[in-house]
């Protein structure tokens, strides 16, 4: 008896890494907003990291987050370090190109709870009186990225964050003097 309950526990181990390792590789996660702002005002509180703090959904899960910046004021080589409780993690995020009102690209840099490399980017798009502004994060996922994502829905629960971090920086932008 307990030499069949050892196989099936093997055969389902098996089968479960099989179904892991058929997950997608590659992932991308996007969420856009319309900001009634122009594109210099929306990028100028996306180019400085230390204006996050304002609108990243990040920023709220932890009150005692601990900030550091390094390299560049804003714009390409500026730096931005965080470590907090198990909602926020620890990691680093770093601008690897910043084009004025039209993109920025950043390397990110998850330490905890689990080491990760994304590439996360933003891109400014005028409409009218309005600038579309695009989030959006890629990456690859390892094996236990993969295992998590058969029972989280990885996509609906960064892309919320994403459309919370829009929406603050929707209402940022939009008092600002300068943005209409």
């Amino acid at each position: 008896m307990f030499i069949k309950i050892l196989i099936a526990l093997v055969l389902i181990a098996v089968i479960f890494a099989i179904v892991v390792a058929m997950q997608p590789a590659e992932f991308r996660i996007t969420r856009s907003a319309s900001i009634p702002a122009s594109p210099a005002a929306v990028f100028a509180q996306v180019n400085d990291l230390h204006l996050w703090t304002a609108w990243s959904p990040w920023e709220k899960m932890d009150p005692a987050l601990k900030r550091t910046y390094e390299g560049a004021a804003a714009g390409t080589g500026a730096s931005y370090g965080w470590s907090g409780n198990n909602q926020v993690g620890e990691g680093r995020m770093t601008i690897t190109e910043s084009r004025p009102n039209d993109l920025i690209r950043m390397k990110l840099e998850f330490l905890k709870p689990f080491k990760a490399t994304n590439t996360t980017e933003f891109t400014f798009k005028p409409e009218g009186n309005q600038t579309v502004v695009t989030w959006s994060m890629s990456g690859r996922n390892n094996f236990m990225c993969k295992a998590v994502g058969l029972f989280m829905n990885c996509d609906k629960m960064v892309g919320g964050q994403f459309e919370q971090g829009l929406a603050n920086l929707k209402k940022i932008a939009a008092s600002l003097p300068a943005s209409r």
